[in-house]
């Protein structure tokens, strides 16, 4: 019986509150929490199918690359609840994201709801009521196109990454991945650290001053200004860009000046008379920044919020599911008119009428490969709240984000800063005879426009070296008081001045430089090279970075990405054996045929056997994919994960970590072996730090001494579970004539020597003899349970220091509470409830407030797992981005309602019906039609 009622299934708990809140009674929204299907791992298949030919991939490679699609076990009581609510409606809205994952999802749920009412597909670019509302008379079908796009990015990564990673297993180490933009974006860390480690840095040195001129007609030309040294006898001195990376200068026309040489030029013009040799002036224009895409947004907020990629889209993704900005994943830099309109009336009110231009600005994208018809990254609806407006609803990361997105937008539609720059030539001739040049610039800014309110943040140049006194900072003033902000240097003053006008110098001074290596790649910097590279899409970069860190390839030191010794591993590897597969153009030219794809101009199916088999119309059948995982004799495991350091030094990339390996030292039969410490970034192994490692580090026992209360002596080493203490025992003295079971056993019951490791503030180099007795003094006994009788321990476990009562296990605050707990105070912890695995229960880490759904109130509790926020009902971890200080309420109330949304977990997996091609295209049309 009809109900009138309608059904509208989003993705996230949070978008479907906050839509809602804008629909009527008749209205049921619904969360499907991301996707509901994907491919299962093949492990996971029926059993009827692991041996057909689903087995390998749950995709058919023989027959069009059909997919198998099960149902997520945790999925499985969504859907239940989400086909009972369509039972009780009349229409289906499917209101899922605009772009290839929203459409695939969408897509997926036809498939599994099987719904026998109308279905429309609705889309919006921003959750207001205003835009809900024309989504509601906008609706379309479900596009086929951008379903088949996305399905075919789904069975090139699962083919890629099951081919190539297994590869990593053999010939690297257990567990690792390869992924079709992950493994290229590695690869162009590690070249960038390949680059720092082949640098060499050159030594130059030039002349710096201070200067004021002697005369001054009026107020205007009074002030001192700084000048730098750029010639000398009419040849431009040398800086950094004119040296190559072995330290070599490539410029013929330059003069390298050496410390005696800069120094007798201070001596010599200390005396002499300056002259302004050449003025001159130019007009300054300067136009504001296109408003944010997606990997803009990602870039700026890294430069000027210090926030990681995730953690700005997860931001990004909060903000736009809760109506404060457009969808945050988009390739176009455009502005609706109604957006335009808002910004320059906005510009208007809070700056004034002058700082608008006649003509509102249109920006294009210039990404050939731009997708998803959606407008700029932008505060939502047809006129923008200011950042003071929404003070008091967001806060932390939230407000931050809102604000830049909120001020780029509004300085892209105001007009261009104005002003002038001026460029100084001054110079003289020093007693020696030699003619010095020097050069100052400065520019002075009449008219702010876009700058009071927004300046782009840059990246850092190794060779940004301007005149003295000219700008070049990263950050940039923000806000309509024209504050400046970020560290940004004050443009510079320049007196005024005419040719030939005397100077004075008030200060020389000689300054020496050295080369800097190629900087390290930035999460914002390696987004902006992989955009420029064609590599990828700015909606997975930053997944792709968590990867490449979660992995271990890449390590955060600050803002700077640091390649894992495993990375050079797994890299060569790749490049040797699979260098198709990271080839930057090649990568680049799959995006486009997937883009082709998108677009209807390509076929999956052709394009996926080229890949996957190779072209056999060209004679290319060794191309593909899978010809090329089944030559694999070839790959020496050993050479692979060495990397020769020099004179006859070698790092090794082992099971347990990257080692040295050296030749033997004096008196030494067998080479040395030194671990690697992780703070150790591969530029920094040099074959000095190499050899200083070997001798202080050796895998050689370090003998500290004799036990006095045994008179065995003790000994340090670095095994392969990392650095532990042990007694030498003398060898057990057996019958010759035993057999070797005999022998065996007779060894077995040898006494075995004391072992402990070494707490994780003690380093191998420097613990001492009573330190070792300490650590195989243990476990030490604390006491006796009154109560119970039994024995209370402390000792250091796999998983730190810990009390032990039977069966019963505590964990210890610290290593040092191991030797100073006392009886009463490890009564007191096991008076303590437990909480999982004998742990204590921890007190709140912080205490959030009362959740909108529970009206419970909500903390943050440490758990074995790492932190989490607790209701007292629901648990929900935190993810790697969400900060135990900074998370809000309603980020915590957000992840409770996704866990709740999932309902529990269970061992069993739902499998749904395979969907071939054909079938796929039939249901979407025919579902799209009702």
């Amino acid at each position: 019986m009809p109900t009138g009622r309608k059904l509208v299934i989003v993705e996230s708990p949070a978008k479907a509150r906050t839509i809602a809140g804008y629909l009527g009674d008749s209205y049921t929204v619904e969360a499907s929490v991301g996707h509901i299907r994907d491919l299962p791992q093949p492990s996971e298949l029926p059993a009827d199918m692991k041996k057909g030919p689903f087995g390998k991939f749950a995709v058919d490679v023989d027959h069009g690359f059909e997919p198998y699609y099960v149902v997520d076990p945790d999925k499985k009581k969504k859907v239940a609840e989400l086909k009972r609510a369509l039972k009780e409606s009349d229409e289906l809205y499917l209101a899922t994201d605009e772009d290839r994952e929203g459409e695939a999802i969408a897509w997926h749920l036809l498939q599994e709801l099987k719904p026998t009412v109308p279905v429309k597909r609705m889309v919006f670019h921003e959750i207001t009521r205003e835009a809900i509302a024309r989504a509601l008379e906008n609706t379309r079908e479900l596009d086929e196109r951008l379903v088949d796009a996305q399905e075919t990015r789904r069975i090139l990564d699962r083919l890629y990454g099951y081919e190539v990673s297994p590869v990593l297993w053999r010939k690297v180490r257990q567990g690792l991945s390869a992924g079709r933009v992950q493994s290229v974006a590695t690869r162009m860390v590690v070249e960038r650290e390949r680059e720092r480690m082949a640098f060499r840095a050159a030594e130059y040195w030039d002349v710096r001053g201070e200067f004021h001129v002697q005369d001054p007609a009026d107020d205007a030309a009074q002030g001192a200004f700084p000048a730098r040294l750029v010639a000398v006898d009419g040849a431009r001195v040398a800086v950094g860009r004119d040296f190559d990376d072995r330290g070599t200068l490539t410029t013929k026309d330059a003069v390298h000046l050496d410390e005696e040489t800069a120094h007798a030029l201070v001596r010599g013009l200390a005396e002499t008379s300056f002259a302004v040799r050449s003025v001159e002036t130019k007009p300054y224009s300067r136009k504001p920044a296109a408003p944010f895409t997606t990997s803009t947004l990602q870039q700026e907020a890294s430069r000027k919020l210090r926030m990681s990629s995730r953690q700005t889209m997860r931001t990004a993704q909060s903000l736009y599911e809760n109506g404060y900005i457009t969808y945050m994943r988009t390739d176009s830099p455009s502005l609706s008119t109604q957006a335009t309109d808002a910004a320059r009336r906005q510009a208007a009110e809070l700056y004034g009428p002058e700082y608008v231009p006649d003509a509102p600005r249109l920006y294009a994208t210039k990404n050939k490969g731009a997708q998803e018809a959606h407008e700029a990254i932008r505060p939502a609806g047809d006129s923008f709240r200011t950042p003071a407006q929404v003070a008091r609803e967001l806060s932390g990361d939230q407000f931050k984000l809102y604000e830049l997105i909120w001020k780029r937008t509004v300085a892209s539609q105001m007009a261009d800063a104005k002003g002038s720059t001026a460029s100084i030539r001054l110079g003289a001739v020093s007693a020696e005879g030699r003619d010095a040049e020097f050069a100052a610039s400065g520019t002075v800014i009449t008219f702010r426009g876009f700058l009071a309110a927004y300046e782009e943040g840059r990246d850092t140049d190794r060779y940004a070296e301007s005149a003295a006194g000219g700008t070049g900072a990263d950050d940039a003033a923000d806000g309509p008081d024209g504050e400046t902000k970020g560290g940004r240097k004050a443009e510079t003053r320049l007196p005024r001045m005419e040719t030939g006008d005397a100077l004075a110098a008030d200060a020389l001074e000689a300054e020496g430089h050295r080369t800097s290596p190629p900087p390290r790649y930035t999460e914002a910097s390696l987004i902006r090279a992989l955009e420029e590279r064609g590599i990828g899409r700015p909606s997975t970069y930053a997944a792709t970075i968590s990867v490449i860190m979660d992995r271990g390839y890449v390590l955060g030191r600050g803002q700077a990405l640091v390649p894992s010794w495993l990375a050079f591993a797994v890299i060569r590897l790749l490049e040797e054996h699979f260098d198709r597969l990271v080839d930057y153009d090649f990568t680049a030219a799959m995006e486009s045929d997937l883009d082709q794809i998108a677009a209807g101009s390509k076929d999956r199916v052709a394009w996926l056997t080229e890949f996957y088999f190779g072209d056999a119309a060209r004679g290319e059948e060794g191309e593909g994919l899978r010809r090329l995982v089944e030559d694999l004799g070839d790959i020496d495991a050993r050479d692979i994960n060495s990397v020769p350091i020099g004179e006859g030094i070698t790092l090794r990339v082992g099971r347990y970590g990257p080692y040295l390996e050296g030749p033997p030292g004096e008196g030494e039969t067998e080479g040395r072996r030194a671990s690697v410490p992780d703070d150790l970034a591969p530029d920094e192994l040099t074959v000095e730090k190499a050899k200083d490692l070997l001798e202080n580090q050796a895998d050689g026992d370090i003998v500290l001494g004799e036990d006095p209360a045994t008179g065995t002596t003790i000994v340090a080493r670095n095994g392969r579970y990392g650095p532990y203490v042990t007694e030498l025992l003398p060898e057990p003295e057996l019958d010759p004539n035993l057999s070797a079971a005999a022998r065996k056993k007779a060894l077995a019951a040898a006494p075995k020597p004391r072992t402990g490791s070494l707490f994780r503030s003690m380093q191998l180099q420097t613990i001492t003899l009573d330190d070792a007795l300490r650590l195989l003094s243990l476990p030490r006994l604390v006491g006796t349970d009154p109560d119970s009788g039994d024995p209370i321990t402390a000792q250091n476990g796999r998983y730190g220091p810990y009390l032990k009562k039977g069966t019963d296990s505590r964990t210890l605050a610290s290593e040092d509470a191991i030797f100073e707990v006392t009886l009463e105070e490890a009564l007191a912890i096991y008076a303590q409830p437990k909480r999982g695995r004998g742990a204590t229960a921890a007190a709140p880490l912080r205490e959030l407030g009362d959740d909108p759904f529970s009206g419970k109130p909500v903390v943050v509790k440490d758990g074995r797992f790492g932190p989490y926020v607790t209701d007292g009902e629901t648990n929900a971890t935190l993810r790697k981005e969400d900060a135990v200080e900074t998370v809000t309420l309603e980020r915590a109330a957000e992840l409770l309602a996704e866990k709740r949304a999932r309902g529990p977990v269970k061992k069993t997996r739902t499998t749904a019906k395979r969907a071939t091609t054909t079938k796929k295209a039939t249901t979407s049309r025919a579902a799209s039609k009702k």
